[in-house]
C-alpha cells in the first residue's frame, strides 16, 4: 500500500456505492517514478447487484470519479466485474497491471482468487499491447517541445514490462524493479530528473538519438522475446472467470 494513500483516505473521499472486488494504485506511483505533483490513479473492480444486470437497464459498467484530498488530485476508475473479466480475456496489459499492482487500497478474498485465475489469461499476444503502446508513447514524445523525462520513462517502462512478461509470464510494472534486470544506465538519471521536480521536466534534445536507438533495440528485443516465449496462444481462464462472476453476483 502507498504510504500516502490508503483505505482510510479512500473511504473518506469516495462515497460507498457498489461492493468492491479491489482498488489498486496505478500510474506513476506504480511505475516507480512519481513526482511531488503526480496524481493518484486508482483503478479497480466493482460488482453490480443482480437486479442491475438482468433487467432492461444495465447498471454502471464503468464509474469514473475525479476529486481532490489535501492537495492530492485523485482519479478513480472502476469497471464492473463482467466488463473487467472480458478485458482480461483480451490482450489488454492495462487490466493485468491494475490487478497485480502491489499498491493495494481495497482488497477481498476474491481479489486474491482472481490473481490466480488471471495467470491463465496471459498469452504471447500481449506483446502487441506493449509494442503498440510503446510506439504511441514514442510518437507523443517526438511531438513534445521540449521532450520530457516523464514521456521517455513511459516508453522505457512499457517496453521493459513487455519484455519481462514475454520472458517470465509475470507482470512487473515498476521501472526501478525492472531495471535491476535490464540495467539501463539512463534510467536512474531520468527518474531523478522527473521525481526531483515537476511533471514536465524537459530533457536535452541532443540525447534523443541515443534514446531512439534504445527504443528500436528494445522493440526488437520485445519481438524476439515474444518469438521465444513459452506463453500460450490463447487464454484458458474463461470457465473459471465465469464461475467466479456467478458467485460474485449471487
Amino acid at each position: 500500500m502507498s504510504a500516502d494513500f490508503g483505505s482510510a483516505i479512500f473511504d473518506s473521499v469516495f462515497p460507498e456505492s457498489y461492493p468492491l472486488l479491489f482498488v489498486t494504485i496505478s500510474g506513476a506511483h506504480l511505475y516507480g517514478f512519481p513526482s511531488p505533483d503526480s496524481d493518484y490513479d486508482l483503478r479497480g473492480v466493482h460488482i453490480l447487484p443482480i437486479e442491475e444486470v438482468v433487467g432492461l437497464d444495465l447498471g454502471r459498467e464503468t464509474i469514473e470519479i475525479s476529486t481532490e484530498h489535501d492537495g492530492l488530485e485523485i482519479d478513480l476508475v472502476t469497471h464492473d466485474a463482467r466488463k473487467f473479466f472480458l478485458l482480461l480475456l483480451k490482450k489488454n496489459g492495462y487490466v493485468l497491471e491494475q490487478l497485480y499492482s502491489p499498491l493495494i487500497v481495497k482488497t477481498s478474498p476474491e481479489h486474491e482468487e482472481l490473481k490466480v485465475i488471471a495467470k491463465k489469461c496471459i498469452t504471447r499476444h500481449h506483446v502487441y499491447h506493449y509494442s503498440n503502446f510503446a510506439e504511441t508513447q514514442w510518437t507523443l514524445l517526438k511531438k513534445q517541445q521540449p521532450p520530457t523525462a516523464k514521456a521517455l520513462l513511459y516508453v522505457y517502462r512499457v517496453l521493459l514490462t513487455g519484455i519481462h512478461l514475454m520472458r517470465t509470464g509475470e507482470v512487473e510494472a515498476n521501472l526501478v524493479c525492472l531495471n535491476e534486470e535490464f540495467r539501463l544506465p539512463c534510467i536512474h538519471e531520468l527518474i531523478q530528473r522527473k521525481t526531483g521536480s515537476i511533471e514536465k521536466t524537459g530533457i536535452d534534445e541532443k540525447d534523443l538519438p541515443f534514446h531512439h536507438q534504445e527504443y528500436e533495440r528494445l522493440q526488437a528485443l520485445l519481438a524476439d522475446a515474444a518469438g521465444k516465449t513459452s506463453l500460450p496462444g490463447a487464454p484458458t481462464a474463461r470457465p473459471r472467470l465465469n464461475e467466479l462472476l456467478i458467485r460474485l453476483r449471487i
